[in-house]
């Protein structure tokens, strides 16, 4: 199966907008593809033609103007987490970003592409909701602002015509009177999808709540607020009964489903449960006891921006011979018919590199995990043509003959290769945050490999591995 036709990599956003009237509706822009990639597959979108917006100058920035955060769509889940701009003024954002995937996704996945998927349960949502967003919308036509919450029609739909695309997301910042939180349900610590979300903004002076903003995601078709709840906050403290009767209050404004991942009634009482723990902690202002210090991001030394491509728009197109030229391993590689491939298996049909190995094909298992530019990343959810112009790293170049690299040594010396099919992916993820960080706490360590699963459960070893690999023994 073609899950796409024509692969455009543009350098600049009028070349994008341009690709984008000439395409109409066939056209879909992709930046990190962990959303995107598993729809094609699952047939819930098509999109003959894909616009690779990744290298894009000018959409990855994080910048204060004024009272106003301006993010860019590019800016990556991790970029989120380890701005202290983010952490400072925008808090629960950034623990919405901490909360998705694992690290090897956050380092892909764009804060834009989780806003346009526009499922209900899709973690940033919520926090921008709060905070009040609007979104920014170019076309060759012209610009337009919406704010968030009038962007979403939907399930999976927003109000953004074919020839759109967001250009950036305006946050107004918590003012030193304010405090905010988000909170999840999952069925796991990883890589899973929300059972309930909430995201809680108040404003506090002299003790009262002046302004309250409470945002339920995975409870209705879309994003919703909780007015009745907010309403309830106002004019008083944050005390025990306020905090109860909001709670109550939001878990009624729940209009929740029944499906594989959790009961309707379930949810609803989910909803009491963390409204009630979100303005509790916001009361004892401990909303920030649980989130990192120093979390692993696998980007190394890198600041996890991917390098820009230069020149003019390059296409790639299913059966021609468009080539894709990247450097693989230290050695220069011009690959001929991958055009219509990802990029795991490139590397193993193409190149032969089958170190790296495909456990899901769904960006759920980490057995895929090499180096892009130096970031860690999922390689079966990257296009074969979003490689041309990179730099790659797979479990073949970490360590040639015997000089195998420090991890690799610690791996065999502990006996932490049992079956061995997810150890590349275990690895790489390992060999980065050493990179990263030299001396990982026991803690930063599970953080950076809860993208990779081992069906053997031989996770003691493998830690013990990373530990002993850092201290050099």
């Amino acid at each position: 199966m073609t899950l796409w036709e024509t692969y455009y990599t543009p350098t600049s956003v009028e070349e994008t907008l341009q690709l984008l009237a000439e395409s109409g509706p066939r056209a879909r822009p992709i930046a990190g593809g962990t959303d995107l990639l598993l729809e094609l597959e699952r047939g819930v979108r098509q999109a003959p033609v894909l616009i690779d917006i990744s290298r894009v100058p000018g959409l990855d920035g994080i910048v204060m103007d004024g009272e106003t955060l301006r993010l860019g769509p590019l800016v990556t889940h991790n970029r989120l987490v380890a701005s202290a701009t983010v952490r400072e003024r925008a808090f629960p954002l950034a623990q919405a970003a901490w909360s998705i995937g694992a690290p090897a996704i956050r380092n892909r996945a764009t804060l834009g592409g989780n806003l346009i998927t526009a499922s209900p349960a899709n973690d940033t949502i919520p926090p921008l909701v709060a905070l009040g967003a609007t979104l920014v919308l170019r076309s060759a036509r012209g610009e337009r602002q919406v704010p968030i919450r009038e962007f979403y029609k939907g399930v999976r739909q927003v109000d953004l015509a074919p020839d759109e695309m967001l250009t950036e997301i305006r946050v107004p910042v918590l003012a030193p009177s304010e405090r905010g939180v988000f909170l999840k349900l999952s069925l796991r610590q990883a890589l899973a999808v929300s059972v309930v979300n909430a995201a809680v903004v108040v404003r506090l002076e002299r003790g009262v709540v002046t302004r309250a903003r409470v945002a339920l995601g995975s409870v209705a078709p879309t994003v919703i607020r909780a007015c009745e709840a907010e309403g309830v906050l106002v004019g008083g403290p944050l005390t025990e009964e306020r905090i109860a009767e909001a709670a109550d209050l939001a878990a009624r404004a729940a209009v929740p489903i029944d499906d594989i991942r959790a009961g309707a009634e379930y949810r609803r009482e989910m909803v009491r449960v963390l409204v009630r723990r979100a303005l509790a902690a916001l009361a004892e202002g401990r909303e920030r006891t649980s989130f990192p210090d120093h979390p692993p991001l696998l980007w190394g030394r890198s600041d996890g921006r991917f390098p820009r491509l230069a020149g003019r728009t390059v296409r790639h197109t299913v059966g021609e011979d468009e080539p894709i030229e990247c450097t693989v391993n230290g050695e220069n590689h011009v690959v001929r018919g991958a055009n219509g491939k990802t990029l795991l298996r490139m590397l193993r049909e193409d190149l032969g590199l089958t170190g790296t190995k495909e456990g899901c094909g769904e960006g759920e298992c980490g057995a895929c995990t090499i180096w892009l530019d130096g970031i860690a990343v999922l390689s079966c959810l990257v296009p074969a043509p979003r490689a041309h112009g990179a730099q790659i790293v797979t479990v073949e170049g970490l360590g040639r003959g015997e000089n195998l690299h420090p991890l690799q040594q610690a791996f065999i010396q502990e006996g932490a290769v049992q079956c061995g099919y997810c150890t590349p992916g275990f690895v790489m993820s390992g060999a980065k945050l050493l990179e990263e960080l030299p001396s990982p706490s026991r803690e930063q360590i599970l953080h950076a490999i809860a993208g990779n699963l081992c069906r053997c459960t031989g996770y003691y070893k493998i830690v013990r591995a990373i530990e002993r690999a850092a201290t050099g023994v």
